[in-house]
């Protein structure tokens, strides 16, 4: 059975991505302008850090279009699974950036360079702005898709970066302290460590066909014997097929002398409590006590 997960939500959350696109990467480019022009380290190492995010962006959309494609011949699921491989790599790319910005970070705090603190504050209150704006679009949804989550954290932290660089910004231009414009590129890598290696984890996890996060395997089967009917279950396989649906199979032992209609009636039960659990997609083999002979290789 096919199922439909379009819905008004799906409309905004892809405006969303749409907005907060565009809005980052016209920031970007004036943090490189900007960059340049003062020869502000920070500034360039958090327009790279932007951009990367503009991109993890551009990417999460992607995912979130390609989990409403259709099954096909060959991709009996669709694209969904696309969704979980960009999340990974998305954090990865964003993980490996940090490499280059720290490098040249340690190597600027030796060897500090003139520059304008006010000009660095003033950019950075614009990204609060912009980053705090983007944010709150994907608020709402941030805990029904990884990538959503994702694009919300990085967001976020993006923030919480633009805050710090506005009072590195002020203390430059009271203290003349340049090597405090290296020293908020180190802070920038750590907060992009903080905030991805959880995502890094969890993408990659979801890549395995790790049991979602959110799903406890041993309450799922409590609930399904708990159905009127049903005597056991086992061989059971839970999975992400995206980043927002999860599928199971298992093999559902059902009580002795049940008629087809009844057997097709609790098959419905534990299909509908599965639904209200997050796994629309789940195919069951059913068996009846007779033949359940309690071996795994049954």
């Amino acid at each position: 059975m096919e199922h439909s997960h379009h819905s008004p939500r799906d409309g905004q959350i892809n405006h969303a991505f749409v907005v907060g696109i565009a809005l980052n990467f016209i920031y970007v480019l004036v943090q490189i302008f900007a960059g340049l022009k003062i020869n502000s380290l920070s500034l360039l190492s958090d327009a790279g850090h932007n951009f990367l995010d503009v991109s993890g962006l551009a990417l999460s959309m992607l995912a979130f279009r390609l989990t409403k494609s259709k099954a096909t011949r060959n991709f009996t699921y669709g694209y969904k699974k696309s969704s979980i491989l960009i999340s990974l790599l998305n954090t990865i790319v964003l993980l490996v950036s940090i490499g280059a910005i720290g490098y040249e970070a340690f190597v600027r705090i030796s060897h500090p360079e003139q520059i304008s603190g006010g000009v660095i504050a003033g950019i950075a209150l614009t990204g609060i702005f912009v980053n705090g704006l983007s944010a709150f679009l994907f608020f709402r949804e941030k805990e029904k898709d990884i990538n959503i989550r994702s694009a919300f954290l990085h967001l976020f932290s993006d923030a919480l970066i633009s805050m710090g660089l506005v009072i590195g910004g002020v203390l430059i231009y009271y203290t003349q302290l340049y090597w405090i414009d290296s020293l908020l590129s180190v802070l920038i890598c750590l907060v992009i460590i903080w905030s991805t290696w959880n995502m890094l984890k969890s993408s990659l996890y979801l890549s395995l066909d790790g049991v979602p996060e959110e799903i406890d395997i041993l309450e799922i089967i409590r609930k399904i014997e708990s159905v009127d009917g049903v005597k056991s279950i086992h061989h059971v396989h839970i999975w992400a097929i995206s980043t927002r649906e999860n599928a199971l199979t298992g093999h559902l032992v059902v009580s002795d002398g049940l008629t087809a209609d009844q057997i097709n009636l609790t098959r419905r039960l534990v299909k509908q409590l599965l639904a209200h659990l997050n796994i629309h997609h789940c195919t069951l083999e059913i068996e009846s006590m007779a033949q359940d002979c309690g071996d795994e290789n049954c």
